[in-house]
């Protein structure tokens, strides 16, 4: 049977949806990575800065570790395949992270180990449709909207992502309850092309309901493809 024009239509933006998405969420998947990232976190009554380095593997393996400030060096996280442990130095044990756990904030910020590990599947646990393509704020931008999949084991109701239409570098990206109440925005910014890839390199994670708090994310060093030791991601490197 043949499709009709707006079937045609219809597909077509559904998959161009899906692969500016998909753009999105693999800004920083590649063969590998190394960073050396600095973590601010804003709190109505309390404030911190942390200094963490990153090395992965594609998109299944990970491992966080912090290195500033001193007292909590050697904080480590590793996550390998589906699996995810957590190294506390003080008390010299590795507790194996259940996943009710990936939701819990990162060293007290507004991020979620789930943030760092999941972003990656968004084309596999949501459905995507393009919401707006026009101006916004004199900028020519497209805004997408992920509504979960029924078999989806994901928190949100949905998410709203607007890019650039020029090169669909992310702007923002919002997160709703499941009763449609925005819960929190990520923005994105300070566009740099590292190792012949443009990537954001600040991002900013501010919460709905306190509007004075955030926690900001600057790549201070970030290389893509250089050679990882699939050694690195296991246990016995957890507390180094």
């Amino acid at each position: 049977m043949a499709l009709s024009l707006g079937q045609v239509s219809r597909a077509a933006d559904d998959q161009r949806a899906q692969q500016i998405v998909d753009g999105v969420a693999r800004l920083f998947v590649s063969q590998s990575c190394i960073a050396t990232v600095e973590m601010q976190i804003v709190k109505e009554d309390w404030q911190r800065r942390l200094w963490m380095q990153f090395w992965s593997l594609g998109d299944a393996d990970m491992l966080v570790r912090i290195f500033q400030p001193p007292e909590d060096a050697g904080t480590a996280i590793l996550k390998v395949g589906t699996k995810s442990w957590n190294y506390l130095p003080k008390a010299n044990r590795t507790v194996e992270l259940p996943p009710a756990m990936m939701m819990t904030p990162l060293m007290g910020s507004h991020f979620t180990l789930d943030d760092l590990v999941r972003q990656s599947r968004l084309t596999n646990d949501y459905g995507i449709a393009i919401s707006f393509e026009g101006q916004r704020d004199g900028a020519a931008v497209i805004e997408l909207t992920l509504t979960p999949k029924p078999e989806a084991a994901v928190v949100w109701g949905k998410m709203i992502l607007q890019v650039r239409q020029a090169d669909r570098m992310p702007i923002w990206q919002r997160f709703y309850d499941e009763d449609g109440a925005l819960a929190r925005q990520l923005s994105f910014s300070d566009y740099k092309t590292v190792s012949g890839r443009l990537i954001p390199t600040r991002l900013v994670m501010q919460p709905a309901d306190r509007p004075a708090e955030r926690t900001t994310v600057t790549y201070e060093t970030i290389v893509f493809d250089q050679p990882v030791s699939q050694e690195l991601f296991s246990l016995n490197h957890l507390k180094q």
